[in-house]
């Protein structure tokens, strides 16, 4: 291999923390210029009363003690792991009693080469004036036992170390011999105030980092559909997976302490777009040679099938990416959320117009429109100071490792300041423009005559960015975060906003005079299988009437607003008589729709009208409801008993359902687990039931979702508490 970093560095950066570093340091190093054929001179091996050389027996890393005090308990590993900036304990055990005459050391090492300068070698001394990186004490010398408090910098590298115990002698360093027992880990610390992710409230701190599932928002916001994941940050391997994707994108060990440059990189290595990292996107319809994106429960399976393999998992679309996403964060020890933006624009051209083309008859132009608008998409998240940014700019920042477009000439989005976008401040890093779009864009509605001129016949300033959503903090409800992201649409501080963003490059088009006649599409919440009744609503304002020639446009569209099927055009003529509103009700059966679905569930309507004083446009997408998965629990709600898990489900429908997965999924319960059925008949039923064994008390969640090939998606989920078990009786003790 060339070595491309030669010019540039003396030696390549270390980017690899999970090696296993055997004999790195050899456990004797003489001293430099010492002659080791002299022994009058004096050293500290050789002192004290006892006059028996120092050495170590054993080394306690306190794991019992440690855990609880840093909230890691909870991690199902071996290791200690720890969050960096409070204090953690290790116990030495000594030959003889430690003196105040010994020169003993800790000293910790993370990645290849690890250099003191840089950080990644560690010594801590107890028994000095002079305090290193990490200040160090001794808590407790019961003779030959030794409790020693150690404090990690609050700007520490974040990942795996390893530890050695260092004795001073007269002729030279004694290091311990190498033992991944004592090797840790150290996460980022929402606890600690002087960490760049410090979180500020308790709830908000159980919520965001620890709670190992989470609420992904998908549908309208007039249909909103509460999915949820399991990030599973706890289980057995997760956290070794996540630090595997920093060392699989070649990430410097020295910025690994560095929030905002992790961030920005795991926004990247979570999509294989450019580097080959965890995620194949896939938004068509085709999903041979992996799993719908749809099947996914959560994000443990998927982590431990790329750390396992070093091969990308297919398939992802945006929430997939986001719950993956949020667990590498959480599981780091970073305050993470997924956010849902319904009406998500995503504009090609870098600009605040999502443009839609329609041809002269009024039905939509797809060829040439180049821009969409997602009916929700999701991102992430976190909660970080920026210093880079200045005073105020901190707090969420947003951050999307969904591909859509280049930052930086890769694949990722952010981390942008939620309140700079908010305040149209889109000039400071990262990607601020693209986030700004997403949910202020204005939608601009063309016509395309036969010759390829473009004329504007509407513009919606309302329809982009209808609502922002996360879940509440220790609560399974959605939590309206719209105005964190913009000011009330109208308002003066909006104005303002739009016009700080178009000073930084952010073309829009500018307001016009309000039409004479408005359109709106009335559409109620609407069950799968059932007819549709869309109310075109014509307001007049004028003094006038109008005579409208409109052509209503329905199709059923994947979530990204692309169309799949377009599978009615229904013309129709109205008058609008002046200061009032005139309804024209246009029903959809379900036999228009249901046989062009396959997995899809959104049922798009664009309507094109034309009169005399000019011409309107609307558009209106609506989620289908579905039923859901039903999902019972049985057994005795014990931790390490044996329980049940029963997945069943009836067809409603008078259509079979083909290929049908079942997947089901709990975190610390019951690993990722799939069923396939061929066919299932109308009014016929499949029932699924599992065996599994909680490993922890307090709430425990199951996740269930079964995909066909001709249906979209259908889930369920519950939840219960598991306790421990009994103290046995004295019978039952043999007492």
């Amino acid at each position: 291999m060339a070595n491309n970093h030669l010019g540039r560095y003396p030696s390549k950066p270390p980017t690899t923390n999970l090696m296993l570093v055997e004999e790195e340091f050899p456990e004797f190093e003489p001293f430099e210029f010492y002659d080791l054929h002299d022994d009058a001179v004096p050293g500290p091996r050789f002192s004290g009363s006892q006059g028996e050389p120092l050495s170590v027996v054993e080394i306690d890393m306190c794991k019992q003690k440690n855990k609880p005090l840093h909230r890691t308990q909870f991690y199902d590993i071996k290791n200690l792991v720890i969050r960096r900036g409070e204090e953690f304990f290790i116990r030495v055990t000594f030959n003889r009693p430690l003196t105040d005459r010994d020169r003993f050391m800790l000293e910790f090492l993370i990645g290849s080469h690890p250099s003191p300068i840089k950080g990644t070698q560690v010594v801590v001394r107890f028994n000095s004036r002079r305090q290193g990186r990490w200040p160090g004490h001794i808590v407790e010398n019961n003779g030959t036992s030794v409790l020693f408090g150690i404090i990690t910098a609050p700007n520490a590298i974040v990942g795996r170390y390893r530890m050695y115990a260092r004795i001073v002698t007269k002729r030279g360093m004694e290091r311990s011999k190498r033992d991944i027992d004592t090797d840790f880990y150290v996460l980022f610390n929402a606890w600690c105030k002087d960490d760049a992710v410090y979180y500020p409230d308790e709830d908000g701190r159980q919520e965001y980092v620890l709670n190992e599932y989470g609420i992904i928002y998908q549908g309208s916001k007039d249909s909103m559909i509460a999915r949820k994941w399991i990030y599973g940050q706890f289980d057995r391997g997760i956290l070794d997976a996540c630090i595997y994707l920093l060392d699989a994108c070649r990430m410097p060990i020295t910025n690994r302490g560095d929030a905002i440059k992790l961030v920005r990189k795991g926004s990247a290595v979570v999509n294989s777009q450019d580097d080959d990292g965890v995620l194949v996107g896939n938004w068509s319809d085709n999903f041979s040679g992996g799993t719908a994106p749809t099947l996914w429960t959560g994000s443990v399976k998927i982590l431990l099938q790329y750390a396992n393999t070093g091969v990308s998992v297919s398939y992802a679309q945006c929430w997939v990416y986001a719950g993956v996403f949020n667990t590498f964060l959480r599981t780091l020890g970073i305050p993470a959320r997924v956010i849902t933006n319904f009406s998500s624009a995503h504009d090609n051209t870098g600009n605040l117009k999502i443009e839609l083309v329609f041809k002269p008859d009024g039905s939509p132009d797809e060829r040439n429109t180049d821009d969409s608008i997602w009916n929700y998409h999701c991102w992430n998240e976190v909660y970080m100071k920026r210093p880079d940014l200045g005073p105020g700019l901190g707090g969420w920042q947003v951050v999307d490792s969904t591909p859509q477009e280049t930052s930086d000439g890769y694949y990722r989005c952010g981390p942008a300041s939620v309140i700079a976008i908010k305040d149209g401040l889109v000039g400071f890093p990262f990607d601020g423009p693209f986030i700004y779009a997403e949910v202020n864009s204005d939608v601009i509605f063309l016509e395309r005559d036969r010759y390829g001129n473009m004329n504007q016949i509407g513009v919606d300033t309302t329809l982009v960015g209808q609502g922002l959503f996360t879940k509440h903090i220790l609560s399974d409800t959605a939590k309206d975060i719209t105005y964190e992201y913009k000011y009330q649409e109208g308002s003066h501080n909006d104005t303002v906003s739009l016009a700080k963003a178009e000073s930084h490059g952010l073309e829009r088009d500018q307001p016009t005079a309000k039409p004479k006649i408005s359109v709106s599409l009335v559409i109620e919440q609407t069950t799968l299988g059932d007819d549709v009744k869309v109310v075109v609503e014509f307001k007049n304002h004028g003094v006038v009437s109008e005579t409208i020639k409109a052509n209503l446009s329905c199709a059923v569209v994947f979530y990204t607003g692309v169309q799949a099927k377009r599978y009615k055009n229904e013309e129709f003529n109205i008058v609008a008589e002046p200061h009032q509103t005139t309804r024209h009700v246009v029903t959809i059966t379900a036999q228009d729709y249901m046989e062009h679905l396959g997995f899809q569930r959104f049922l798009s309507f664009m309507l094109n009208g034309h009169m005399n004083s000019g011409s309107l446009s609307a558009l209106k997408v609506i989620y289908l409801n579905a039923p859901d998965l039903d999902l019972e629990v049985s057994g005795p709600l014990v931790i390490g008993e044996e329980m049940y898990a029963k997945v069943s489900f009836t067809n409603p429908f008078q259509f079979p359902l083909l290929d049908i997965y079942v997947a089901l999924e709990g975190p610390r319960a019951l690993p990722y687990r799939t069923r396939f059925y061929k066919v299932l008949e109308p009014q016929s039923s499949i029932s699924w039931q599992v065996s599994f064994t909680p490993q922890m008390t307090g709430k425990r969640i199951l996740v269930a979702v079964m995909y066909c090939s001709n249906l979209c998606e259908i889930w369920g989920s519950t939840d219960f508490q598991v306790g421990d078990k009994e103290p046995p009786t004295i019978d039952e003790a043999g007492l």
